[in-house]
């Protein structure tokens, strides 16, 4: 079958989807473990549709995967009428990445080149390196990413029994507001480090960036403070390859450095509560974020309207939250109270899951922070 298709007849576009095509096949064999590093495809486009990149401009995942953002962002700047210079700087100057594992990175400049994206001879747009140890070489106008879930940095070490171990990763930087062993906390102040003044961010974060107290409040109310975070996409579990999963997705715009807080307040869109999803018999589509996405307003952002999914809130209110907590929600969970009304015994099977999975994910958080037994 392979030796029968013309392969150099075919253009960029088909090879390409060929290609990522299977790149989502292998992520929904959960066995391989690829899955951790493939986002759904439908919050990826929700999310560029929101944003709305344009060409001449920058855009950078500090931990890109095997390239989801960059070929949304690219087919979307693509539509639009380019002239040659927009062209030639959409395919050689737009991109910038991180991936940390070898051969995730090599999946996503496969993926790149075969959209069309880079040069298979010059130097790679996306870097083998882990993004959080130092400060990022070049600020960006854009930053659309779906950074690790994991909670804690570290690095694996033999000790002198040659037993391997881990060693949690301390990041000391001085664009960083707080140090942390936290990375996702970690990964939301690179973030900010990577935006022009006038940059824009759309990131995946999970629950706990909303809500954890101590330096997680300090960063947190820095953050509101420093940029204009005006959006929170609240979105359902079930819906990532890795189980177990509470995440949102964050709109933000970075601001000058003048003193002023730049958050006004936040609009929260709850597609949580009272939905279901799973990833084979009720997987998220894109028109299942249309009704999000006409809530955002992209082309009018400043004018929208509360609905029962969303909601504003004023950054008084916010910040007047026990830990400036923005883990916030007001519709009914209609299970609670309605047995009838429950959802398929098979994605109640995987909520359960879920759940039992995030709390699980919470106890190993706990402890590996408790002390050795030498050291109490």
């Amino acid at each position: 079958m392979i030796d029968g298709e013309q392969w150099l007849g075919m253009d960029s576009d088909t090879k390409g989807d060929l290609y990522e095509g299977l790149l989502q096949r292998n992520a929904e064999d959960t066995k391989s473990g690829v899955g951790q590093y493939f986002t759904p495809r439908a919050i990826i486009e929700a999310m560029v549709e929101c944003v709305q990149p344009k060409p001449m401009k920058t855009i950078a995942d500090p931990a890109c995967g095997t390239g989801g953002f960059f070929l949304s962002a690219y087919h979307w700047i693509a539509k639009q009428q380019l002239n040659p210079k927009q062209k030639k700087f959409l395919r050689d100057e737009t991109f910038y990445g991180n991936e940390i594992v070898p051969s995730t990175r090599r999946l996503c400049l496969m993926n790149l080149f075969l959209h069309n994206i880079g040069d298979i001879e010059g130097d790679p747009c996306v870097a083998r390196a882990d993004a959080l140890t130092q400060p990022p070489a070049q600020k960006v106008d854009y930053v659309l990413a779906n950074p690790p879930f994991g909670k804690k940095s570290s690095l694996t070490i033999t000790n002198k029994q040659g037993e391997e171990d881990k060693d949690a990763i301390t990041y000391e930087r001085q664009d960083f507001w707080a140090t942390i062993t936290n990375k996702q906390l970690n990964f939301l102040q690179h973030v900010v480090a990577m935006l022009k003044s006038d940059g824009q961010a759309a990131v995946v974060l999970p629950d706990n960036v909303l809500f954890e107290g101590g330096v997680g409040e300090r960063i947190r109310k820095k953050w509101l403070q420093t940029c204009d975070v005006h959006t929170i996409l609240r979105l359902p579990t079930g819906i990532f390859y890795a189980n177990g999963v509470k995440a949102n997705v964050v709109f933000f715009d970075n601001a000058p450095r003048d003193g002023k807080v730049h958050t006004k307040g936040i609009w929260f869109y709850d597609l949580r509560t009272n939905k279901h999803f799973t990833l084979k018999q009720r997987p998220l589509t894109l028109s299942d974020l249309q009704e999000f996405i006409q809530c955002y307003n992209p082309t009018d952002r400043l004018n929208r309207t509360e609905t029962e999914r969303f909601r504003f809130f004023k950054y008084d209110q916010l910040i007047a939250r026990d830990k400036a907590s923005l883990d916030i929600f007001w519709l009914k969970d209609d299970s609670l109270d309605n047995l009838d009304n429950l959802p398929p015994p098979a994605i109640l099977q995987q909520e359960i899951i879920d759940h039992l999975e995030a709390a699980l994910a919470l106890f190993r958080d706990v402890a590996e922070g408790l002390p050795e037994p030498e050291q109490l």
